[in-house]
């Protein structure tokens, strides 16, 4: 491990040491997991951010294990025995619609396992199926589609079959069921593309095949809102979780119109996100000086980073500056 540790920083350790942190948020994290595993963590600059190393030599930046965004996510209703355990959490407690943020500026996101679809959300011979069915040969990996920790990872004598329930830093559960084998453990901490199991046949199941959920505080809706399974990608960074979706007969295509609105949303804050520039405050700086260099007003700067055109900079200090 001393070596690769060498190497990388060989590599990227005068760019860690002095990037601006927010400059790294650009970098796109690495896709091609389809069978890594963590071998490392190291340490950046921004304490917010680590560079993880996989067994296949590639490398992202995750977010660290102890800034999530809500320090509730992983405390309450937390249960690595139970299957669910918002049993007491009545469906009419939950808001009407929750913002729901799928990726941030990482976008720390990995599609679990390319395959063949096979039975979707909805009613299934008059039993409710709460998830999405892909077609996987038995030993096949997969992967967490997005960053969290394992709540639950056992083998149960329910219908799942071998099971493992990832919850999510945004609260979202994803279940990942009739597997074959377990590659993690509750408790585990896990990034985007990571293997959390091996395919299989467990559980109430008529041939190999990954079945897939998300829930949120216990309440299953289609999966197909957040996913194309048909392509792998991520239909949107944010989605507006409307109570209505907790019902077996709400389908994402039923609500296309709708989606494709809060797509184009989700696009045009993009556009404006990408817009946005930063300035780390040098030795000499001043406001007047720093507007000139990034062709802008005091004002303007001042606006953005709820600062008086009085304020005292100091060095290292970044602004906002578009």
């Amino acid at each position: 491990m001393k070596r690769i540790r060498l190497s990388i920083f060989a590599l990227f350790g005068v760019a860690v040491a002095t990037a601006n942190p927010l400059d790294s948020l650009a970098i796109k994290p690495i896709e091609k997991l389809q069978s890594a595993i963590v071998v490392d963590t190291l340490p950046t600059a921004d304490k917010s951010l680590s560079i993880v190393l996989f067994n296949d030599n590639s490398w992202r930046y995750v977010r660290t294990a102890e800034i999530e965004p809500d320090s509730t996510v992983y405390t309450a209703y937390w249960d690595t025995e139970k299957i669910s355990p918002y049993r007491e959490v009545a469906l009419s407690s939950i808001p009407a619609a929750t913002p729901i943020k799928l990726v941030d500026s990482l976008r720390s996101y990995r599609y679990p396992h390319i395959g063949r679809i096979t039975s979707r959300y909805g009613l299934r011979r008059r039993v409710n199926h709460n998830g999405i069915d892909i077609a996987i040969k038995v030993g096949d990996t997969i992967c967490s589609a997005f960053d969290g920790r394992v709540r639950f990872s056992k083998a149960t004598e329910t219908g799942y079959g071998t099971l493992v329930v990832i919850r999510h830093d945004n609260g979202l559960e994803t279940y990942h069921g009739h597997l074959s084998k377990r590659l993690v453990e509750a408790g585990d901490r896990v990034v985007a593309g990571q293997p959390i199991a091996l395919g299989g046949n467990s559980g109430r199941s008529t041939g190999p095949h990954l079945h897939f959920e998300c829930r949120y505080m216990g309440q299953s809706f289609d999966p197909e809102r957040i996913i194309n399974f048909r392509t792998g990608e991520l239909r949107r960074d944010y989605l507006l979780l409307k109570r209505s979706y907790f019902s077996i007969y709400s389908k994402y295509e039923q609500d296309w119109n709708g989606e494709k609105l809060l797509a184009d949303a989700d696009k045009k804050e993009a556009a404006l996100s990408a817009e946005r520039r930063y300035y780390k405050v040098r030795s000499g700086d001043y406001l007047g000086k720093i507007a000139a260099r990034n062709h802008t007003t005091v004002a303007a700067i001042c606006r953005l980073n709820g600062i008086k055109p009085s304020a005292v900079l100091q060095i290292g200090k970044v602004l906002r500056v578009k």
